[in-house]
C-alpha cells in the first residue's frame, strides 16, 4: 500500500490523533496511531481505551486500501523535522517507509489486527450545536476543572441538555464556569436521565480538533459513554463516574452591586497585580470605591503593589480578596473588547462575573487575613 500526501497537512492531522495516545501504558499496541485507508477515505485513529479520536485526512492519494500502525513518537519526530512539502508513505507487512525529496526513513510496524476496536458515530438520534459556539463553550469552561482531584467528577465537564438549551459546567470547588447555548435535534434524542460528565481531556481534544470551517458538533449520549462529531473528527469518551456538585446552588441569586468592567484594561490590571504574589501570599485585594478599582498585593519576600483602574462605580466601598490567577484564567478566554458585569454582595460572598446571558463565572473569595 502506498500513499502520497502533503507533509504539513498529514502532520497536523497526525498530531491531533496522537493526542489520544497514552504517554504511559502497559499495552505497547496503544503507543501507535492506527492508519485506515478505505474506499471512502483515510482516517487516523488514536486511543487510550478510555477516549479515542477518529480524524479524516484530506488530500491523500492512494490506489489501494488497508490498515497500518504508525509508531507515534518516531512518526511525530519525522513529520515535524522533515522540510519537504511532499511525502510518500509505503507500507508492507512489517515496515513503513517514508520517502521525501531529501530523506528516507524505514520504521518497523506492529500488526494492525491487534489494535483495539474504536467506535464510530452511527447514531441516528443526536443533539446538534453550532461548532464555533460549542468550541467557545469548551474553551470558557474546561480551565475550571480539577484533573488532580480525588473527586473524579471535578475532573470533567458536566454536559446538560434541557428544553432547547445545552449547558457546560466545570468546577474545582473554588470557582465555577458555566456556559449555555441553544441546540437542535436530529431525530429524537432523549436528554440523559443521569448527570453526564465528560473528561476534560476528551473535551479539550474535541475543542482542538474542530475545524474553523465546521458548521456543527453532533453529540450522542449513551449510558456510559458519549460520541461527539464535527467535520473531520469524531471523539469517543467514556463518562466520568461520580456525583457532580449541585453547581446552581453556589451561584448567588443577586448581589448588592453590579460593576461593568471592560476586559482589556481590567485584564491588564490583574496581570500587573500578579507580579507581587507568591505561593504563601497569593491573594490580591480588589477595593471598589470612588469610581476607582484599586488592586493591592503584598508579599513579605517580594514587596508590594498598588494598581488603580478608573471604573463606573457609585456605591458604598466594597473590598474583596481573590486569587488573581482565577480572575486571569477567566479573562484570558474573552476578547479585550468584551464587557464583563461583576456582581458583588460583600467581602465574604462569592463574586459572579457574567458575559451577556450565556457565560457565568463564580469565584470564592480568599480570607483577607493572609
Amino acid at each position: 500500500m502506498q500513499l502520497s500526501c502533503n507533509r504539513a497537512s498529514f502532520s497536523a492531522a497526525f498530531s491531533i490523533a496522537a493526542s489520544a495516545v497514552p504517554s504511559r501504558t502497559p499495552k505497547d499496541i496503544l503507543r501507535n496511531v492506527f492508519l485506515s485507508v478505505g474506499s471512502t477515505g483515510v482516517e487516523l485513529i488514536g486511543t487510550d481505551q478510555e477516549m479515542a479520536i477518529r480524524y479524516s485526512v484530506s488530500g491523500v492519494t492512494t490506489s489501494s486500501t488497508g490498515d497500518a500502525l504508525l509508531p507515534t513518537q518516531r512518526m511525530s519526530s519525522i513529520l515535524r523535522e522533515l522540510p519537504d512539502e511532499q511525502l510518500d508513505i509505503i507500507i508492507d507487512e512489517q515496515n513503513i517507509t517514508l520517502k521525501a525529496a531529501s530523506a528516507k526513513f524505514r520504521l518497523t510496524s506492529e500488526d494492525p489486527r491487534e489494535y483495539p476496536p474504536v467506535p464510530q458515530f452511527s447514531d441516528e438520534n443526536y443533539f446538534r450545536i453550532p461548532a464555533p459556539v460549542f468550541r467557545q463553550m469548551i474553551r470558557r469552561t474546561a480551565f475550571a476543572t480539577d484533573t488532580e482531584s480525588t473527586r473524579y467528577a471535578l475532573g470533567g465537564l458536566l454536559l446538560e441538555f434541557s428544553e432547547g438549551t445545552v449547558t457546560l459546567a466545570a468546577t474545582d470547588s473554588r470557582r465555577l464556569a458555566v456556559a449555555t447555548a441553544a441546540y437542535e435535534k436530529e431525530g429524537s434524542p432523549e436528554a440523559p436521565s443521569k448527570a453526564t460528565v465528560v473528561p476534560t481531556k476528551a473535551m479539550s481534544l474535541l475543542e482542538r480538533s474542530i475545524d474553523p470551517q465546521a458548521e456543527f458538533v453532533d453529540i450522542a449520549v449513551h449510558e456510559n459513554d458519549v460520541m461527539m462529531r464535527s467535520g473531520a473528527c469524531t471523539v469517543y469518551s467514556r463518562l466520568v463516574e461520580g456525583r457532580f456538585p449541585r453547581y446552581r446552588d453556589v451561584i448567588p441569586r443577586s448581589g448588592n452591586v453590579n460593576v461593568p468592567l471592560p476586559v482589556g484594561p481590567f485584564f491588564a490590571a490583574v496581570k500587573q497585580s500578579q507580579i507581587i504574589t507568591d505561593e504563601e501570599s497569593r491573594g490580591v485585594d480588589f477595593a471598589f470605591g470612588g469610581s476607582m478599582l484599586t488592586l493591592s498585593s503584598q508579599a513579605s519576600a517580594i514587596g508590594e503593589s498598588k494598581i488603580e483602574l478608573p471604573i463606573e462605580y457609585d456605591h458604598d466601598e466594597v473590598k474583596i480578596t481573590f486569587d488573581p490567577k482565577y480572575v486571569a484564567d477567566f479573562l484570558k478566554v474573552l476578547g479585550p473588547e468584551a464587557l464583563v458585569d461583576l456582581q458583588l454582595t460583600d467581602s465574604d460572598t462569592a463574586a459572579v462575573f457574567r458575559v451577556e446571558d450565556s457565560y457565568t463565572y463564580v469565584i470564592m473569595p480568599l480570607a483577607q487575613e493572609r
